[in-house]
């Protein structure tokens, strides 16, 4: 399998996907069939049948899929089948709400820093994490082997924070800002951007008025 071939698309709806079968999971669901997790996720099934064939075959014919060991199978795809150390950056609103957030941590993100450059916020901390000065960034993320860093600043600070967490060594930059970063390409990078995903909606809201005409 070459994961470059994988579409980005398929591999947010392995993600849908998971939470699914998480959730049949917990209601004691032993079996369930393409239908039933497209029903459960809005697609159709054989969508759900073509994004798991691209990792192999995970059900039997006429049968359906075990529903643990699918949910397995797919948090392995997905690298969640052990524990990713994050660093964050920025502790304003956005930055404080994400630290805040449980359901990183149950699916296997633990954030171990927050970091600033306002003195005012160095030493409160968010969800037992203590806020530290950016100046401490380099030497946590090598101490601590972490990979991922969430980027909540400004647009005018964010790349001088990527240019930072690239030197340090991170991997990967989850980038809530509303700037294009230019990083080095050994760096996977994914920018969640509000405003755009706000376009999107309007821009789909447009099309379903005009059907309407």
């Amino acid at each position: 399998m070459k994961a470059f071939k994988i579409p980005e698309a398929t591999v947010m709806r392995l993600s849908v996907y998971s939470r699914f079968l998480e959730q049949a999971d917990r209601h004691g669901i032993i079996i369930v069939s393409s239908g039933d997790i497209a029903e459960g996720v809005g697609v159709s099934p054989a969508q759900v049948r073509k994004d798991l064939a691209y990792f192999g075959e995970f059900g039997t014919r006429g049968v359906g899929y075990n529903v643990s060991s699918l949910y397995q199978q797919i948090r392995r795809i997905l690298g969640l089948n052990r524990e990713w150390l994050v660093v964050l950056v920025g502790a304003g609103k956005l930055g404080s709400a994400l630290a805040r957030y449980q359901g990183f941590l149950s699916r296997g993100f633990r954030i171990i820093g927050v970091f600033d450059n306002d003195p005012k916020q160095f030493g409160r901390k968010l969800n037992g994490t203590t806020i530290m000065p950016i100046s401490q960034l380099d030497e946590v993320v090598q101490r601590e082997g972490v990979e991922i860093g969430i980027i909540t600043v400004p647009a005018g600070a964010a790349q001088e924070v990527a240019d930072r967490l690239a030197a340090a060594g991170i991997k990967a930059i989850l980038n809530f800002s509303p700037r294009v970063l230019n990083v080095p390409s050994r760096i996977v990078v994914r920018s969640v951007d509000f405003s755009v995903n706000l376009e999107v909606l309007t821009f789909n809201l447009g099309l379903n008025t005009n059907k309407g005409l």
